[in-house]
């Protein structure tokens, strides 16, 4: 039978069109109807939701699906807490590896450590039994590597953010991390990228943006990626970060010349270009901007005359304001309709204020962000205090305060720094550290949905209405249901924060434009 219809049937939808609908009907690809089960048509086959949740499906706006893969299928460092436990890490796991091959590790997060001294090259060289060593910070923009690996790469140590300790930063990070990824074979590469689709096709994600780029991933590594955008996987829309690189952009097949083209750096690191200096820097240190205004202006340039979106990855606010600089001289040159237009993105956004705020309103700039970086790293106690103190870790990633003005926004994860979990990032958008920087739980599921099939110009997507493409997930909700979505705050609001127990939906299938990408209990 050529596209049978599909009636899914006896669920609780997500459809404020139509609250009481309980029933919709797949056909070709879209939902060709709704509305209550006894008024359901006819079908080619039924599905009985049981008293399921219906939602449209997620999209995650920042992912690196190769890493990502990486690290679901190798070493996770993102449990370790302290120096001793890492080495030992690393020793259990490179005592089952060929003796030439490279120990690619990922997580690992200092600030969150008693003793936060870490473990140095030569240490590393012992646990490893001689192989070379590659353990990327939670950031990605640091790491902590081997001597034998360090010996590998001579031109690193005259790069910008050597350190004979074996934790490179900026430019040396970049060298070292380059050649490390290069032992990763083709075929693996492959594996690792659909080990990472299924897995957010499990957590009820159908598409996800890949951030990717000369100093992200090689060519290929991209191009691979999609090629296999929605083949039983969820759907990929590429971003390639290479300065006035807009018609190479679209050579690749990307939909965008931005991404993780690189402003500055990041908190974890202390790479992250702000206006007031790290308070455990020893040294005054404000991180590092990476672009001129000229050069974001002249980026965004090439993006219009090749009709690309662009966009940047900035962090801190005076990497944040540069951009906005850029945008201020590209408006000159190609006027502000234009640049609105476009929807360009700024990646992360995460110290801001209300002047930077009002230039993302005034240029139509989509921020594209992650509230795990605040349930993880927010709060007294937790790394953004360290870095930056209190008072400025409470205003970091104001995400409330950003919606309730208009800026567009898209959720993700930029996985794998931190992991792929839509619905703990809603709870997490909603349960600000800050309480003025909250938002409701509905406002973060149409940024974590509806806002990412915006960000890269598909306006009709991530709604359950008659005509739409049929992309919904289907959940089960142990906490239950209010008003078509599920239950993530505690009852109690002295409860409710980022580590409010109440229990998150879990995924029972997830559909694709009709094609089913997720089944639970299926292999």
């Amino acid at each position: 039978m050529m596209n049978p219809s599909t009636l899914y049937r006896g669920g609780v939808l997500h459809c404020p069109a139509d609250p009481r609908a309980t029933a919709l009907l797949v056909r070709d690809g879209r939902i060709a109807w709704l509305g209550a089960d006894a008024d359901a048509p006819v079908a080619d086959q039924v599905v009985e939701l049981d008293g399921a949740l219906v939602t449209p499906a997620f999209v995650d706006a920042h992912v690196h699906a190769t890493d990502t893969g990486l690290v679901l299928s190798g070493l996770d460092l993102s449990g370790v807490r302290s120096a001793g436990e890492l080495v030992d890490a690393v020793a259990a796991f490179a005592a089952g590896l060929p003796g030439d091959a490279v120990v690619l590790g990922h997580g690992w997060d200092e600030s969150s450590w008693a003793d936060r001294r870490l473990p140095d090259a030569v240490g590393l060289d012992r646990a490893a039994g001689g192989r070379r060593v590659y353990l990327s910070q939670a950031s990605i923009h640091s790491a902590l590597v081997s001597s034998a690996l360090l010996a590998a790469c001579p031109e690193a140590a005259a790069a910008p953010g050597y350190d004979v300790s074996g934790w490179l930063r900026r430019d040396a990070h970049h060298v070292v991390r380059a050649a490390a990824q290069g032992s990763v074979s083709r075929a693996q590469r492959t594996a690792a990228q659909r080990v990472a689709l299924r897995h957010a096709a499990s957590l009820g994600i159908a598409a996800v943006h890949e951030c990717g780029g000369p100093e992200i991933s090689d060519e290929e590594d991209f191009t691979g990626l999609l090629a296999v955008s929605g083949a039983q996987v969820p759907e990929v829309y590429g971003y390639w970060g290479e300065l006035s690189g807009a018609a190479r952009a679209r050579e690749l097949g990307a939909v965008g010349a931005g991404g993780d083209l690189f402003a500055d750096g990041a908190l974890g690191s202390r790479t992250a270009h702000v206006s007031s200096a790290y308070l455990d820097s020893g040294g005054g240190s404000c991180g590092h901007g990476y672009l001129s205004v000229e050069q974001v202006r002249d980026h965004l340039v090439d993006c219009a005359a090749h009709g690309m979106q662009g966009g940047f990855h900035a962090i801190g606010d005076a990497a944040i304001g540069t951009v906005l600089e850029g945008f201020a001289a590209a408006a000159v040159e190609v006027g502000t309709d234009r640049l609105r237009a476009a929807r360009h993105r700024v990646e992360h956004a995460e110290i801001m204020s209300k002047r930077l705020i009002a230039g993302f309103v005034e240029y139509g700039i989509v921020a594209s962000m992650q509230p795990a970086f605040d349930r993880l790293w927010g709060g007294a106690g937790r790394m953004y205090e360290s870095r930056l103190g209190l008072d400025r870790s409470l205003e970091s990633n104001p995400m409330g305060a950003m919606h309730s003005v208009g800026v567009a926004l898209a959720f993700g994860s930029d996985s794998p720094v931190t992991p792929l979990d839509p619905w703990g990032s809603v709870r997490a958008a909603a349960a600000h550290h800050n309480p003025k920087q909250r938002m409701s739980v509905r406002a973060a599921f149409a940024a974590h949905t509806r806002g990412g099939w915006r960000a890269v110009h598909l306006d009709n997507e991530g709604v359950l209405a008659l005509g739409a493409p049929a992309t919904f997930a289907v959940w089960d909700t142990p906490a239950g249901v209010d008003r078509g979505l599920p239950v993530l705050l505690a009852e109690d609001p002295e409860a409710r924060g980022p580590q409010d127990p109440t229990p998150l939906p879990v995924c029972r299938r997830t559909v694709l434009r009709g094609e089913v990408i997720y089944q639970e209990g299926a292999a």
